[in-house]
């Protein structure tokens, strides 16, 4: 693999640390910020909610400056709404600033759901899009993980411990900005998108650089073909794109109905459920994050070589058996076994749908349309993590442990359905080829 790729990509990707980082801090000061400011449950969930609906407004516009302005620039702009977001809720002393912070922080989040992908499934070739790709979700999980570790690092140095666990993103926010002036701008891009045919020929040859200048040309030649006829061939909203719509939309969809944001986000609080002691659901959560981690190995691991559709499968079953076995513990009273099924239940996401869902949403779109798809399926998977996270204080209050854990297991038999009968393989299928096996001419 050429390391100029690798590098660009694991730049690019490590807006996912970011995410990662940011998305489950929240679940070290979740209990502390509610007694801190006396909220209700209902304006709790609100409050730890707050970033996922930044992050929705952010995933639904993502996908405008990426075409507008490049991708290059837009994800540099990720990391100053990182950096914006951390500082302000580290410092923020009442609820309203505290939530304005999460939003902001929230809309970088979703925008690098859109960008970073799909810059990634860009300048990638064919044989190595999936594990490159999946980059962003290793990064996603990397950040997930240390920032149960940061919690646990930080927990004990005083009451301003939640400020340093919400501020500290800071520092790899302002690296990861620094970083993205190294990258070039997306061949497809400039191709399909600015029209500079030159500049794309540059950084084509820079992405095979053993490749003779003729075939750099032919294949800047197909971009541009294939986007011309996608330019001709109307809106985004048509029937043309319905098979890939409706697949960006029902892998988001199934991928929150799973839980797995609410198990992230209430880890702490899933684990006292069984009796274990605050500290020790802290560091049961550590677990949760190495879990997360070997597994996503594994799962980038195998996306190349098993294809997507049959991680799909993998992750279905494994997450139809754990979550089982959670709600039949929490109904039978066998406690003792939550924790293990917990974890069961992060690998067969990360081996799944973590693995898969990023790379398959920035692959089975066409050129022209890729920001608007990717938009498309994280606005979907972030409006669902919003709802869930928002309301699942009130379900594990109104209802027993073992009724929620029944509904997403439920939701996964369904998603075992979907895959057997509506996914598609893309492994190692050129981008213009995907969308002739989509039937989409």
């Amino acid at each position: 693999m050429n390391g100029r790729i690798f590098f660009w990509s694991l730049t690019s990707a490590l807006a996912g640390f970011l995410f990662g980082f940011d998305t489950v801090v929240i679940s070290g000061a979740e209990k502390t910020i509610q007694a801190l400011w006396g909220l209700s449950p209902g304006l709790h969930g609100i409050a730890m909610a707050s970033a996922l609906y930044g992050t929705v407004v952010g995933s639904l516009l993502g996908g405008w400056p990426a075409d507008r302005y490049g991708r290059k620039a837009t994800l540099l702009w990720i990391g100053i709404l990182y950096f914006v977001g951390a500082v302000g809720s580290g410092l923020a002393n009442n609820v309203t600033m505290f939530i304005v912070a999460r939003v902001i922080g929230g809309l970088g989040i979703g925008i690098s759901t859109v960008v970073a992908p799909m810059y990634i499934s860009e300048i990638a070739p064919p044989k190595h899009r999936g594990r490159l790709a999946g980059m962003f979700q290793f990064n996603i999980v990397f950040g997930i993980l240390i920032a149960f570790v940061s919690n646990a690092l930080l927990a004990g140095i005083g009451e301003n411990a939640w400020r340093w666990m919400l501020g500290v993103a800071a520092f790899p926010s302002l690296l990861y900005a620094v970083f993205c002036f190294g990258l070039p701008e997306s061949p497809r891009w400039l191709l399909s998108r600015k029209g500079d045919r030159e500049a794309g020929l540059r950084v084509l040859q820079r992405i095979e650089p053993d490749v003779s200048r003729a075939e750099i040309a032919a294949q800047a030649d197909e971009i541009i073909a294939a986007s011309t006829q996608q330019a001709s061939s109307g809106s985004f909203w048509t029937k043309r794109l319905q098979k890939p719509i409706l697949l960006a939309i029902l892998i988001a969809f199934f991928n929150q109905l799973s839980g797995i944001n609410a198990i992230l986000y209430f880890a702490p609080r899933i684990f006292e459920l069984t009796g274990l002691a605050a500290k020790a659901a802290l560091l049961q959560s550590i677990g949760i994050g190495v879990t997360n981690l070997v597994f996503t190995f594994v799962g980038l691991w195998l996306i190349d070589r098993l294809g997507r559709r049959t991680l799909l499968y993998i992750g279905s079953f494994g997450y139809i058996t754990s979550l089982g076995l959670v709600a039949w513990a929490f109904f039978s009273n066998h406690l003792s076994i939550v924790p293990v099924c917990i974890f069961a239940f992060i690998a067969a996401h990360a081996i799944g749908q973590g693995a898969v869902i990023w790379v398959f949403i920035s692959e089975i779109f066409p050129n022209r349309h890729r920001a608007e798809g990717q938009t498309l399926g994280s606005f979907t998977h972030w409006i669902f993590a919003a709802l869930l996270t928002t309301f699942f204080p009130r379900m594990v209050e109104s209802f027993p442990p073992g009724y929620v854990f029944s509904f997403f297991a439920g939701m996964m038999v369904l998603q075992l359905i979907w895959v057997k009968t509506m996914v598609p393989e893309t492994k190692g299928v050129p981008l213009e080829q995907i969308q002739r096996q989509l039937g989409i001419e």
